[in-house]
């Protein structure tokens, strides 16, 4: 669970952290996350939380992988779009240094990304940190281009029409999984994303659990579930920052015609 110690750094950098609008002229400017960012932040079952430029994780070291990744996305993040792809490298803040991507290779799964490069177009930086190897999970090609791709695309989409939202993914990690590579990065046998957005305090929520299946594509409603079910998955606590009656009755439910089908 987040404890006390890292409850008050993410408050303390909340409150002190200085931020920049963003300059169409120069996107690099704005690579710092909005102050009321950490307070949307999961739990953390690791006690190693990560901050990156643009997102937070909190990194697994018996699965080599994060357990969740956390981020803002507004329209100005999926501006731009010339990027040239870089290497997959390790995360050089990871204390137990996160898995190389040479487990990967060979392995029949695709390294599949949990906050998406796509999302970080309107900055080298941004897009660059997209491509540590802590931002990664083993997914099956049909997985990664399809479905969970059509759901990244989805929120896109959702953001281009109606402003930012905040977003935290990632597989379910379980004992017993199956591993890849000399180092045992887990593959998980299902992924989830949730979506709070907020709207002059009204909030929204849709979470999504996909089976980690080679099977026939299906709509993506048949994979929303209540996030409570998946925090009984994962022991972690999604928005816990939340007025309590707000966040319960968010969690139960499964409404999705605000976000769309």
């Amino acid at each position: 669970m987040l404890n006390k110690v890292d409850f008050d750094f993410f408050k303390s950098s909340a409150q002190h952290k200085e931020t920049t609008s963003f300059d169409k002229e120069n996107p690099e400017k704005e690579i710092h996350q909005s102050t009321d960012s950490v307070y949307f932040l999961p739990t953390s079952t690791t006690n190693q939380i990560i901050e990156h430029s643009t997102y937070y994780l909190s990194y697994s070291e018996p699965h080599e992988q994060a357990e969740w990744v956390a981020y803002e996305l507004k329209k100005e993040h999926i501006t731009g779009g010339n990027n040239k792809r870089p290497y997959f490298n390790q995360d050089p803040k990871v204390s137990t240094e996160s898995a190389h991507w040479n487990n990967y290779k060979n392995s029949g799964y695709t390294r599949g990304h949990l906050l998406p490069a796509g999302d970080r177009t309107f900055s080298k930086e941004a897009y660059d940190e997209t491509f540590y190897t802590s931002n990664i999970s083993p997914q099956k090609y049909e997985l990664n281009t399809g479905i969970w791709n059509s759901l990244e695309m989805r929120v896109r989409n959702f953001v281009r029409k109606n402003g930012k939202v905040y977003v935290v993914t990632g597989g379910v990690l379980e004992e017993n999984l199956k591993t890849i590579g000399k180092e045992k990065v887990s593959v998980p046998d299902y992924f989830y994303k949730i979506i709070l957005f907020e709207n002059n305090r009204n909030y929204k929520m849709v979470a999504y659990l996909i089976p980690h299946e080679e099977n026939e594509r299906k709509p993506l409603i048949d994979y929303i579930v209540p996030t409570d079910s998946i925090e009984k998955l994962t022991g972690i606590d999604f928005f816990y920052f939340l007025d309590d009656t707000v966040e319960n009755e968010l969690e139960k439910s499964v409404d999705y015609e605000w976000f769309g089908k």
